[in-house]
């Protein structure tokens, strides 16, 4: 590492054998001089898209009033960090119709109407989190990040003639071209902190040491000789964090290979438990964004019809039979129960994000996180009044602790052109928006 300015770059990395490590944000990267200094270093903004499966049971979901002091019940589990979220009630997908889970799963990012087809002359339009990719992905290392929680992509027709691909992919760079989401941790891990060959020659040289860290060791012990007291404590708790998340992948794999039974939707490596997967995804975004790999993030909590049980939760039914409940109390209660443990592990995602210092600040600060779904009602495959919670600061442009209500109902495509804007990416206008929301046009006091 050769370091000849004296404030470190922000792109300043630790490189080791097979592998590169980006650092987090340090005062030593903020030229001291100057407040314009420190004001050109502000951190940049990141763009994070979660989407939950099969929409909700709504009257659970909404909170009671235009402020979050009172929390619905699904929404509970969000209260440590309710200033730093919106609610925004009324917003739907025309694109979507005729309603199906396929179209749910492929507007939701795209606001855009799929074609029908069971073949691969599939047809979308770009989505929003690569409009945003294409432009602030040009200062990272990784211009974007798929994730998902189901390892196995389907083929043929999932959906009323509907092609797999609406539903396996929730990223296109362009309206013929959908981006693969990745469900291995070791495959994120080695995505984010490999460096050359191919993921087999990667996770071979990977294997071959006890740890990653190892090989930064050097690197490490030259960089803390120019770092004050309070950033050589950041970057051991990041670098302590990057170990116990390859610790984490380690025993995963480990205990697959000693399972005696084999799990067609778990390759070796992935951890048995639902909440220990997502948890660990969760826990590889933070470190994307933590060492700025990344400033644009979807993840794929479960695909549309997914038939994934929550034995863990009490609820051993099948998720996509259940939503379609035929208004059966019971059924409904308990897909709130499988809405309300998404949402807690998205908010234990929110809550590591602000526990993370970054600038004058924390991650989830300069964040905005797009948290919803594409369906608003299942039982009826309804693409209005979906449900949608945008969490984060957004570099100070960005103000949480509300609900927005809307009388009539708008097109999310509206709130993507918002949080476009807000994250410095001006366009007139985003598939079939009619204007920003002008609720969000200036942080509200709050």
């Amino acid at each position: 590492m050769i370091l000849t300015r004296r404030s470190l770059p922000r792109r300043t990395f630790l490189r080791g054998v097979g592998a590169t490590l980006a650092l987090p944000l340090l005062d030593a990267m903020i030229p001291a001089a100057t407040a314009q200094f420190r004001t050109a270093a502000k951190p940049a903004c990141r763009l994070g898209f979660v989407f939950m499966p099969m929409g909700c049971d709504i009257t659970r979901w909404t909170p009671p009033g235009d402020r979050l002091d009172v929390l619905s019940p699904i929404l509970d589990s969000l209260a440590p960090v309710k200033d730093r979220v919106t609610i925004i009630s009324n917003l739907e997908l025309q694109n979507a119709y005729p309603g199906s889970h396929a179209t749910s799963n492929s507007a939701f990012l795209s606001a855009a109407k799929a074609k029908l087809t069971e073949s691969t002359d599939y047809y979308l339009g770009t989505t929003v989190d690569q409009i945003a990719a294409k432009q602030m992905g040009k200062a990272t290392a990784l211009p974007s990040l798929e994730l998902a929680m189901d390892l196995l992509q389907l083929a043929g027709q999932c959906d009323n003639g509907y092609a797999c691909v609406y539903q396996n992919n929730l990223s296109w760079s362009s309206p013929t071209t959908p981006l693969p989401a990745e469900a291995h941790p070791r495959l994120v891990f080695e995505s984010l902190f490999g460096e050359g060959g191919s993921s087999t020659e990667r996770r071979a040289a990977l294997r071959k040491k006890a740890s990653l860290l190892d090989s930064f060791r050097e690197d490490v012990r030259k960089l803390n000789r120019q770092l004050g007291p309070a950033d050589q404590a950041r970057v051991n708790h990041y670098l302590e964090t990057v170990r116990e998340v390859e610790r984490r992948i380690q025993k995963a794999e480990s205990d697959a290979v000693g399972s005696p039974l084999p799990d067609l939707d778990r390759p070796a490596g992935v951890p048995a438990a639902y909440a220990d997967h997502a948890r660990l995804m969760f826990d590889l975004q933070v470190l994307a964004l933590q060492g700025d790999v990344t400033r644009v993030i979807t993840f794929q909590l479960a695909r549309e019809t997914s038939n994934r049980t929550y034995p863990e939760i009490g609820v051993p039914d099948p998720h996509h039979p259940l939503s379609h409940h035929g208004n059966d109390p019971e059924k409904i209660a308990r897909m709130a129960k499988i809405n309300q443990f998404h949402v807690s592990l998205f908010a234990e995602y929110l809550q590591k994000l602000k526990a993370t210092p970054e600038g004058d600040g924390n991650l989830l600060d300069h964040s905005l996180i797009l948290y919803g779904s594409g369906i608003g009602d299942p039982n009826i495959h309804d693409h209005t009044n979906l449900p949608i919670i945008v969490a984060g600061g957004g570099a100070g442009q960005w103000k949480g602790g509300r609900h927005v209500r809307y009388a009539q109902p708008k097109p999310l495509a509206n709130l993507h052109l918002t949080l476009l804007d807000k994250a410095g990416i001006h366009l007139d206008s985003f598939a079939d928006s009619t204007g920003k929301l002008t609720e969000f046009q200036e942080p509200l006091a709050i």
